[in-house]
């Protein structure tokens, strides 16, 4: 990916490299990537932030009477895609949204991540990182292009050909992620069949959201030429595991060192990221509407299948919520593991920061480590332990959001409002609904 470029420099890329149509993307309340498309000839008045779309479009955003919005691109986002097909070449720019007089707007959730980066460089940190861990099922195409419910595979954690029979299309995904500046670590079959996951280097967290929307786009369209269909679902298949996205977060100083590093502390972790962690599992039922947020994320935060259900830590022990990888020095981090990739990264991201620097402000403590596997604990043990659950429905978990201000003020009073008016839409709609599993069991039975 090209980083630091100028307006002009990205017009004479565009015209050099024969870019036909520009992208200007952007991301809606619920971190679905939307785009207004130009062409060439455009470019220059999207540089100069003068584009403009309609928002009241857009579920969330604003009223039919305030619809105008503006498109700021961020520069260093420019990218163009190498698998456009035929001679049409097709670019990105990724954009924060912005009201008419130029103040950026309140319901963008790109600019509310920001805004939570401003608040963290006040309180003397330099730098948020992410380094997220998306998973992803894999679904056979029908002969007319749609998703059928038949798995790929039936391989398992690590497995590889004949087991894995989506070996060359991810080898295939990771090659196009190589070609746009990823720096891919890894890449394997997950535990369940059809289950995969591609992780890639951490990043500055407004970088790596961008990265995670781009990575999304990436893995549909090539999975699509397999004659494939990639979901981001938590949970497609009822009875194994489901998808998760473990997010690994550290804080940096204006020095350029670790915060959560500290050579003479317990675990060589510093006071600081004691505090973040405390602040972490403080909220973390709480933003849990926003970390997982449909109906279907609740199916996999269920025991007995790997999905951490339990809000604790460990060093070591991944059954817990959070736990901290063995890298110490510049490689310190917390491996937080709720989240599942159907959240928007920039608002999860908004309130995991949000939390752990309400740890850091009060100076939280967090609970003792678990080092036993709480998968196995009887309720009387986790009673002992004061190990709490996350919610077990969306309904709850909106429940639970409403009562905290601080990851209200994380998400700011626009988009909290519009996000909870529309789950809770969208969880009456589910309630509502007779299921088939409702049919089959009480259609002949009554």
């Amino acid at each position: 990916m090209m980083v630091n470029l100028t307006k002009e420099e990205i017009l004479r890329n565009a015209h050099e490299e024969g870019v036909n149509f520009i992208r200007l993307m952007f991301t809606d309340l619920f971190g679905v990537v939307k785009n207004v498309e130009i062409p060439l000839s455009q470019l220059e008045k999207a540089l100069n932030n003068q584009m403009m779309f309609d928002g009241s479009s857009i579920e969330g955003f604003t009223r039919i009477q305030e619809s105008d919005m503006h498109l700021y691109p961020d520069l260093s986002t420019w990218l163009i895609f190498p698998w456009t097909p035929g001679e049409a070449k097709i670019a990105r720019l990724i954009c924060d949204v912005y009201n008419v007089d130029g103040t950026p707007f309140a319901g963008d959730p790109r600019s509310n991540l920001r805004r939570v980066l401003g608040e963290m460089k006040e309180l003397g940190f330099a730098k948020f990182n992410l380094g997220p861990e998306a998973e992803f099922f894999l679904f056979k195409l029908d002969e007319n292009g749609m998703p059928t419910r038949e798995l790929n595979d039936h391989g398992g954690y690590f497995d590889f050909a004949p087991l894995d029979l989506a070996e060359n299309c991810r080898r295939d995904i990771v090659i196009e992620l190589e070609r746009l500046g990823f720096e891919i670590e890894a890449s394997h079959h997950e535990v369940a069949p059809g289950q995969h996951e591609i992780d890639f280097k951490y990043d500055d967290v407004l970088a790596a959201c961008d990265k995670i929307q781009t990575f999304k786009l990436v893995v549909k369209s090539i999975a699509r030429k397999h004659g494939l269909y990639a979901t981001f679902m938590p949970k497609p298949i009822a009875g194994i595991n489901g998808s998760g996205m473990h997010c690994n977060v550290s804080l940096f100083n204006e020095d350029g060192s670790n915060a959560f590093y500290d050579p003479e502390g317990e675990l060589k972790l510093s006071e600081t990221a004691y505090h973040f962690m405390a602040g972490i599992l403080k909220h973390v039922r709480h933003f849990t509407a926003i970390s997982n947020p449909t109906v279907n994320s609740y199916k996999r935060l269920t025991p007995g299948y790997e999905a951490p259900v339990y809000v604790a830590w460990s060093p070591s022990n991944r059954s817990p919520l959070v736990r901290v990888p063995a890298s110490r020095g510049m490689g310190t981090r917390l491996e937080v593991r709720s989240v599942d990739p159907s959240a928007n990264p920039y608002l999860a991201l908004a309130a995991i920061l949000s939390a752990g620097l309400d740890g850091i402000k009060n100076k939280l403590t967090p609970p003792a480590s678990v080092e036993e596997n709480i998968f196995e604990m009887t309720q009387e043990e986790l009673d002992a332990h004061s190990i709490t659950a996350l919610p077990g429905t969306l309904s709850e978990a909106l429940m639970l959001l409403e009562q905290d201000e601080v990851i209200k003020n994380a998400l700011g009073n626009h988009i909290f409002e519009k996000f909870v008016e529309a789950k809770h839409a969208e969880y009456d709609e589910y309630r509502l609904a007779v299921h088939d599993w409702e049919l089959k069991r009480y259609m002949s039975l009554l």
